[in-house]
C-alpha cells in the first residue's frame, strides 16, 4: 500500500513525502516522536484546551519545521512515518496556510 504525506506550504510550495521504503512508526514511538520534535521546535498549542490534540501537534510541527526541515530527506522521512503512525492513515494531506490535516 502506497504510504505518503502531502504537504502544501504556503506560494504553492509542497511536499511529497513519501515512506514506502520504511513502514509507519508504532503509535508509541510516533508520538514520543512528535512530542520531541514539538518540544525541540519550541510549537505552542494550537487551541488552549489543556491538552495538545494529535492533528494540532502535527500542524505546528509542520508549520515550524517550515520548508528547510522538510527538505531535509531524513527527518522528511521520518516525520512521514510519524504522521502514518500516529494518525493510522497511509495518505495524509497537511495544508499548512488552511492549518487543516486530511486524511
Amino acid at each position: 500500500m502506497r504510504q505518503e504525506v502531502l504537504v502544501h506550504w504556503r506560494d504553492a510550495v509542497d511536499f511529497h513525502l513519501h515512506a514506502d521504503t520504511a513502514p509507519p512508526m508504532e503509535p508509541d514511538e510516533a508520538r514520543t516522536w512528535l512530542d520531541a520534535q514539538f518540544t525541540a521546535l519550541e510549537c505552542e498549542p494550537l487551541r488552549a484546551l489543556g491538552k495538545v490534540l494529535t492533528a494540532d501537534k502535527v500542524l505546528r510541527i509542520t508549520e515550524a519545521a517550515g520548508p528547510q526541515r522538510l527538505g531535509d530527506a531524513q527527518w522528511a522521512a521520518d516525520f512521514a512515518r510519524a504522521v502514518q503512525g500516529a494518525i493510522g492513515k497511509p495518505m495524509v494531506r497537511i495544508d499548512v496556510p488552511a492549518m487543516t490535516l486530511t486524511y
